[in-house]
């Protein structure tokens, strides 16, 4: 059981009971919002074959649009996380919560690729104020240094429970009323995430400050000259690429590299349910990990691990047994990255600025995510199949492994310190 006790603030009242409650509250937030989040946008996938099919473009048109969206979230990551740092969580979320619906309703009315295109970049703009850079962020400061990555942890294990529910509903919705109506309550679904985001106040208010951040005099600038100049720092962006384009590949492409294969429409959804089920598992299970193992090597492991995964899956004939051992083991590694990612660099750089250090590194992330997208739509248009991309998943993914093995992971001069009674972490 985690601790998410914070220390209280100096004050004659009762000491900590409500901070606690506010945690407590944002914790269960936070957990919501970025499971609706990342359930949406992780079930786009099953609505590649109808959207094609209906408007009569192709593989690459789609997979372009769900792209878009991607570089979209990363490009502005860094600048919604530096509002969030300085606006707090709360109007940050409802606006980009109303933006996502957006998205998806112009995606419901869409009659062509520019619908899509369009659709496509408000949602990416919409995921990146509701998913997890700014709500990590939040959570990561109102906990306990000793506590962050297993309080991360936790909150990212909900990333893709609503995955697990959002996918099938989504098929069985496509199946009895057509894409378009299924979007439209995919809709519904992120405007509601406005409302949860009024129980989340400004992060300043969720507990007592994070005393290493109030210590912290440095400007924006200084801290970003920093990271720009640290060796490990950039080392663990261009391993993050490596996870991004493995993950949109999969979400994307999957259920239709499924039906080439003569397997039924319904199982691409079943297999992205159970990768929301193991994700859970897994993410909280790597969060309690990094609180007491070296982060470096075990993000390190994840993406080894990944790629082991990918190439049994290749060597292996293809179906319904395979395909959900397959998306189980990819489950147990699919977010367990972003509380070793997040750990990294608060412990790196300090908290003050983590939401616009996060979005630097995430739009590494993203860029992974265009290219995984777009290029197994152009491979599979080019070729008939998706064994290129497939090879490509195992290849960048061993290079990710190397890089993030060898990271430096030295805190650079003048990072404030946690306090002495944090727990040490073992190499």
């Amino acid at each position: 059981m985690i601790d998410f006790a914070v220390p209280a603030a100096p004050s004659p009242a009762k000491p900590g009971a409500t901070h606690r409650s506010n945690l407590v509250l944002l914790l269960i937030a936070s957990a919501l919002i970025i499971s609706l989040c990342m359930g949406l946008r992780q079930s786009f996938g099953i609505f590649l074959r109808p959207v094609t099919a209906d408007l009569g473009i192709s593989a690459s048109a789609f997979s372009f649009a769900i792209a878009l969206q991607n570089i979209v979230w990363g490009a502005s990551q860094p600048v919604i996380g530096m509002l969030a740092d300085r606006l707090g969580a709360r109007p940050v979320l409802i606006a980009t919560a109303l933006i996502y619906a957006l998205g998806l309703w112009l995606m419901a009315a869409s009659a062509g690729v520019a619908g899509l295109d369009i659709a496509g970049a408000l949602v990416g703009m919409g995921i990146a104020g509701t998913g997890f850079g700014v709500l990590i962020g939040v959570v990561s400061r109102a906990v306990a240094p000793e506590r962050r990555s297993q309080a991360v942890g936790a909150v990212a294990a909900a990333g893709s429970i609503a995955t697990m529910v959002l996918a099938p509903l989504g098929q069985a919705l496509i199946q009895g009323l057509g894409w378009r109506s299924a979007m439209l309550v995919f809709a519904g679904i992120a405007a509601s995430m406005a409302v949860l985001a009024l129980m989340i106040g400004r992060a300043g208010d969720t507990g007592a400050p994070d005393a290493a951040s109030v210590a912290d005099e440095r400007s924006l600038g200084e801290v970003l000259r920093l990271a720009f100049r640290h060796p490990g720092y950039l080392a663990m962006a261009a391993a993050f690429f490596a996870c991004g384009f493995q993950l949109l590949f999969i979400t994307t492409h999957l259920p239709s590299y499924l039906a080439l294969c003569g397997l039924p429409p319904s199982l691409g959804a079943t297999a992205l349910g159970a990768i929301g089920i193991c994700n859970a598992i897994g993410t909280y299970a790597i969060g309690h990990l990094g609180a007491r193992y070296n982060q470096r090597r075990l993000l390190a492991l994840v993406y080894l691990l990944r790629s082991a995964a990918i190439g049994a899956y290749l060597l292996l004939a293809v179906s319904a047994a395979s395909t959900l051992i397959f998306a189980a083991a990819m489950g147990l590694l699919w977010l367990s990255v972003i509380p070793l990612v997040s750990g990294l660099i608060g412990r790196l750089f300090g908290m003050k600025y983590f939401g616009t250090l996060y979005g630097i590194v995430f739009f590494s992330h993203q860029l992974g995510s265009f290219c995984g997208a777009i290029l197994g739509g152009i491979a599979f248009d080019l070729t008939g199949s998706y064994a290129l991309g497939w090879s490509a998943l195992i290849a960048i993914g061993f290079i990710a492994f190397l890089l993030q093995w060898r990271m430096d992971e030295r805190v650079p001069a003048g990072v404030p310190t946690p306090p002495p009674h944090a727990s040490p972490v073992r190499p």
